[in-house]
């Protein structure tokens, strides 16, 4: 292969690097997340080279609209000059060191930015580097709390989760998952849960009392349940589940790790039904897609909980090597500035609105079921179709030919573009998407259930 050699011992020596080489090496030695690699290898890889504002730019100096925030992280757009230069001057200073018996100004202020930003009553945040580590501190912190309450309390060892939920591919996160492709083949790795039909109140109550000295919390994504594609919650739903844990003893945890930083139209989904749980898991968009960086906020009765003497060993037992990063830190602080100073929540509102009339078109395209959309966060919905016709990936492919870059969830078109897209390039997302379904429809006529 062009540009490789093989040094002593067989190891492989690079050179100047093709972009052939590249995406053979890619082929030999790179296992994507989410992929069958069997199909993957037959494709040829497109490498992104660059970000700049809400277009992604490949090695060939091709353009492509982020029409998925690099997995729904990016928010203030690629190379955003305030939090390139607040990484730079952190870079300056330390790129890391450890919380585990020392503390650094970064970490201490993003902390109490974000108990401020969060809804009332939480008090204390724990840092880890991922949404899924997010949600397994949140589930350690319920069990642990529980047992250390004693009593009755000690008997709250299970938690209630919804179906097609995802909390992210740790185990414990795993087992308050509920989506069966992606987590039945590991349940014999899992502890037992509860499973509520999502958006259905009166099914949880259901759960709660037939469970409910058991339970330790009841874990839900707030108002949009993300890698279900886009499925949305009622009104009124997650004020329900509110009053139901609080009526029933058991804590709340909300995951806002796709929900959080504006996607939904606000700070943090919570906030559009006044609720405040016990635990709140935030990750993705708190960097503003730039670097690992999560945080598990807790409310302080939860906190106090885990004090005492160091001999009664009521201490959090957990914690991460790049825990409270001081790169990441840095990202995150710049992120909220960015929020601030350029009133991203206020200026989203009409983009927000210009989104829903643009897809009420794409909605009455006959290859379209559905269109179920909250904020910037939207699901096309094929219908239903031959899994092997790949036709979400089929329309993945046809949009990156146009010039976007989305990702399917299975039949859904997900579009979550970044909070500082522009009107102009809002249309020709959800123009290149609209056609994108067309040409993908049209090309396997013959073997297309009805949508509708």
């Amino acid at each position: 292969m062009g540009g490789e050699g093989v040094a002593a011992g067989g190891a492989i020596s690079l050179g100047p690097v093709t972009a052939v080489d590249l995406a053979q090496l890619d082929r030999d030695r790179v296992w994507h997340p989410f992929t069958q690699q069997q199909a993957w290898v037959a494709e040829e890889p497109l490498m992104i080279e660059r970000g700049e504002g809400s277009y992604l730019v490949d090695i060939d100096g091709n353009r492509y609209l982020d029409g998925v925030s690099s997995l729904w992280c990016n928010v203030h757009g690629h190379g955003h000059a305030g939090i390139d230069a607040a990484v730079r001057e952190q870079l300056e200073k330390i790129a890391h060191s450890t919380m585990l018996g020392l503390s650094h100004p970064g970490a201490v202020e993003l902390a109490a930015r974000l108990v401020d930003l969060a809804p009332g009553g939480l008090s204390r945040a724990f840092y880890s580097e991922s949404g899924s580590t997010a949600v397994e501190i949140a589930l350690k912190m319920a069990f642990q709390y529980q047992q250390q309450r004693g009593g009755q309390h000690a008997r709250r060892t299970s938690f209630v989760h919804l179906r097609e939920s995802y909390h992210g591919d740790t185990i414990g996160s795993v087992a308050v998952g509920g989506i069966d492709l992606f987590h039945s083949t590991y349940r014999p790795l899992l502890f037992h849960t509860h499973v509520a039909e999502p958006g259905d109140a009166s099914d949880l109550e259901r759960v709660l009392a037939l469970h409910e000295e058991e339970i330790a919390a009841a874990i839900v994504e707030p108002l949009v349940q993300g890698a279900a594609g886009m499925l949305l919650h009622p009104p009124g739903y997650l004020r329900e589940v509110r009053r139901l844990c609080d009526e029933y003893g058991v804590l709340l945890i909300c995951d806002e790790v796709a929900t959080g930083f504006g996607r939904t139209g606000t700070m943090f989904a919570c906030e559009q039904e006044d609720v405040a749980p016990d635990l709140l898991c935030l990750a993705k968009g708190l960097t503003g897609g730039y670097l690992p960086l999560a945080a598990t906020l807790a409310s302080e009765e939860i906190y106090e909980g885990f004090l005492g003497a160091p001999e009664e060993f009521r201490t959090f037992f957990h914690g991460h090597t790049y825990t409270g990063n001081p790169l990441a830190c840095a990202a995150a602080l710049a992120n909220l500035d960015a929020f601030e100073r350029e009133r991203t929540l206020e200026r989203l509102q009409p983009k927000i609105a210009l989104l829903r009339e643009l897809l009420d078109g794409v909605e009455a395209m006959p290859e379209v079921a559905e269109v179920r959309a909250r904020g910037v966060m939207v699901g096309i919905g094929l219908g239903e179709h031959d899994p092997a016709l790949r036709m979400g990936h089929r329309v993945a492919v046809e949009a990156r030919g146009r010039g976007a870059i989305v990702r399917p969830l299975s039949d859904v078109v997900v579009l979550m573009p970044p909070l500082s897209i522009s009107e102009e390039e809002l249309r020709e997302l959800v123009a290149i998407v609209a056609d994108s379904i067309r040409a993908a429809c049209a090309a396997a006529p013959g073997q297309l259930a009805q949508a509708a």
